[in-house]
């Protein structure tokens, strides 16, 4: 992997002010993802792992410290166009056609009709759905459905792709199948992923970097690097390397709750 900084964050702070009182969503963040990583975000419901992929993205705005994402503040780099965002539900409209949906992001940047085709053609490949342009998303499983919501993201050709738990409401045999075409497909398009999830399982397997994030207010109490071969079949996860890493995992998980404030 190069070892260069794409995502930087200094003492990134979030404070939601709401009618029963301020919520501190994020406090002293500090992270520095690097060109060509898989990073995992891991932590309990409510620790911050979604607030902190929205700041990245310009959804949401820190109250403290900075965070640049290319050199650029978010809002210029989404200004730039510089990342693809994959949300847990796949949000494809059902009057669009699969290849609709996707051309969708280009239609409103202003590519031709020629090169919105060639592009939905190719990221429909990418992502093992060549031939299910024409249907419709009803006419699709989920897993389908998340894969075409993958290849809109992927449409434009961003380096970097902010994923909010994609797989989360998948059965596990559905969801090990698109982990491994994950895997895949970073490693063919070799972009940037920060991919949040639950799932201790899922970041070991897919990561070359794991955030491990305390309940709220969100702060990191562990950033792991992967020891892991970039080659990954399935059964890597009843290795003793896997095991251990998802032991220290779950040890970052279980000393987040013990520091909660």
């Amino acid at each position: 992997m190069n070892q260069v900084p794409v995502i930087e964050a200094n003492a990134l702070n979030l404070t939601f002010e709401t009618n029963d009182g301020p919520v501190h969503a994020l406090r002293d963040v500090s992270l520095a993802i690097n060109k060509g990583d898989f990073v995992s975000f891991i932590g309990p419901s409510g620790c911050g792992k979604t607030t902190f992929l929205r700041v990245i993205a310009d959804l949401e705005q820190p109250t403290g410290g900075q965070v640049s994402v290319n050199g650029m503040s978010p809002e210029e780099a989404r200004k730039a166009r510089a990342y693809g965002y994959v949300f847990q539900a796949a949000g494809l409209y059902p009057w669009r056609t699969i290849a609709g949906n996707i051309r969708l992001p280009l239609e409103i940047m202003g590519y031709s009709k020629a090169e919105q085709r060639e592009r939905s053609e190719r990221v429909l490949k990418l992502v093992e759905l060549s031939g299910f342009g024409g249907k419709y998303p009803w006419q699709l499983s989920g897993g389908m459905q998340q894969r075409a919501s993958i290849a809109r993201a992927l449409a434009f050709d961003a380096d970097i792709l902010l994923m909010d738990e994609p797989f989360g409401a998948l059965d596990e045999i559905v969801r090990d199948r698109l982990n491994e075409e994950l895997l895949n497909l970073w490693k063919r398009t070799q972009k940037t992923i920060c991919f949040v999830t639950h799932s201790i399982p899922e970041a070991v397997f897919l990561s070359t970097k794991i955030v491990v994030m305390s309940p709220r207010p969100g702060r990191i109490t562990d950033v792991i690097d992967s020891p892991l071969p970039l080659e990954r079949p399935l059964d890597i996860r009843d290795t003793p390397e896997f095991i251990e890493v998802a032991h220290r995992v779950r040890d970052g998980l279980r000393a987040g709750h013990g520091d909660d404030v």
